[in-house]
């Protein structure tokens, strides 16, 4: 893709991995960018590199604007393979350029790449430098998503270049939200911002709703968001940064997601069962079966729901595998704000309903009990029980959700 002009004499010059479906375990139905800045003013500055497999095309689209050997200044927002691994390409062709980066991101810098030659300077929130009719302003977002993120403002163009924060894994022609709505849809753009929240940020909540609330008392104007991934926000940088809080202050919609994998069929009849009696008391449901969905799917479909019922078949008297997963990806995620509940079948013996309670207490979840574990095959009987539960789970979920509204 070309250089976008997103500012006066400030350009996109990312690159767009349109195959990428498995990043860091997180699986991206729909690709990715990873966006990078030029700012063309009298000290000429870059803000991030690119993913080192595609240093070569992130290197000619830099070349296409400019002499790479002519950039003064180098800012590394975040240190993390995909904005920085192709680094060291970019410094052999600029090598005279001052590195702009946070003490933590130096020193994890220095455990990528030999550093020894380069010259690299330190910044802390409110440092400033000045590349001639602008002036870029360094705000330190620790755990944000790592302990060396930073953001980098720039005051004259009102621009926010936001790092991970306001992302999505959104392989686009399209650069901007306006555009993207325009050939594609709001809704999908939505989703796609639900989905990186929920499988990124979710566990930064209380640090996301602190930061945003000192950018606030900066009281900087913001007129474009650039985040490192994904779509460019200018028609309502507002709209993000809400949409951030409502999710960050548990925002959830009245729904239960019903996630679940099955051996034979029965733990299958019970999600149904299940479903069915959700609905009867007028609480949306989906149904998210495990092997046939990705994890991340499975995540953003959880946290789009004010509650989730994990379902499991009992296998060598403990967790199927599927499942296990999903649970064990949730733990590091630490959902809240949520209600739980779980159920699952068995042959011999159970303990697959057993192990996930024990999860969720880890986790400090409410939970809605007793849980509901049925022997071998579904039988008529049963489907009561099935419709029980899910009744009872659906008006808890109801009144659990007035503490939000």
């Amino acid at each position: 893709m070309k250089a976008r002009e997103i500012a006066p004499d400030i350009y996109w010059i990312g690159v767009i991995d349109w195959a990428v479906r498995d990043f860091h375990g997180y699986t991206t139905l729909n690709g990715t960018t990873y966006n990078n800045y030029l700012i063309k003013d009298r000290d000429i500055t870059l803000v991030d590199t690119v993913k080192h497999s595609f240093a070569d095309e992130g290197m000619a689209n830099l070349a296409a604007l400019v002499d790479p050997s002519t950039v003064k200044n180098l800012v590394v927002n975040h240190i993390e393979d995909d904005h920085m691994g192709a680094l060291a390409r970019f410094m052999e062709l600029m090598p005279k350029a001052t590195l702009y980066i946070t003490e933590k991101g130096k020193s994890g810098m220095e455990r990528f790449f030999e550093t020894s030659g380069w010259n690299v300077k330190v910044v802390k929130t409110g440092d400033e430098l000045k590349t001639g009719k602008y002036t870029l302003t360094f705000v330190e977002t620790p755990m944000l998503h790592w302990p060396d993120s930073m953001m980098t403002y720039v005051k004259e163009a009102e621009l926010l270049i936001s790092q991970d924060a306001f992302g999505q894994h959104l392989a686009s022609s399209a650069r901007f939200d306006d555009e993207f709505v325009n050939c594609a849809s709001l809704s999908e753009l939505d989703e796609a911002v639900i989905d990186y929240y929920a499988n990124i940020l979710m566990p930064f909540n209380t640090l996301i709703k602190t930061k945003i609330a000192e950018i606030g008392k900066l009281g900087i104007p913001i007129k474009t968001i650039a985040p490192d991934h994904g779509i460019i926000w200018r028609s309502n940088p507002n709209k993000i940064i809400q949409t951030y809080l409502d999710l960050a202050g548990g925002k959830a919609d009245l729904r239960v997601a019903v996630i679940y994998d099955t051996m034979w069929g029965s733990t299958d009849h019970m999600a149904r069962g299940i479903l069915e009696g959700i609905e009867e008391e007028g609480v949306s449901s989906k149904l998210v079966k495990l092997r046939a969905t990705p994890t991340s799917v499975a995540t953003k479909e959880l946290w789009k729901s004010r509650g989730y019922i994990v379902g499991s078949p009992t296998l060598n008297n403990g967790i199927f595998p599927s499942v296990a997963e999903f649970v064990t990806n949730l733990r590091g995620l630490r959902p809240r704000d949520r209600i739980a509940g779980g159920f699952g079948s068995f042959g011999w013996s159970g303990g697959a309903v057993k192990w996930l309670y024990e999860q969720f207490e880890a986790m400090k979840l409410e939970t809605v009990g007793p849980c509901l574990e049925l022997r071998y095959k579904v039988l008529k009987e049963d489907k009561e029980k099935c419709l029980e539960f899910g009744r009872d789970f659906a008006r808890k979920v109801k009144e659990y959700h007035k503490k939000f509204e």
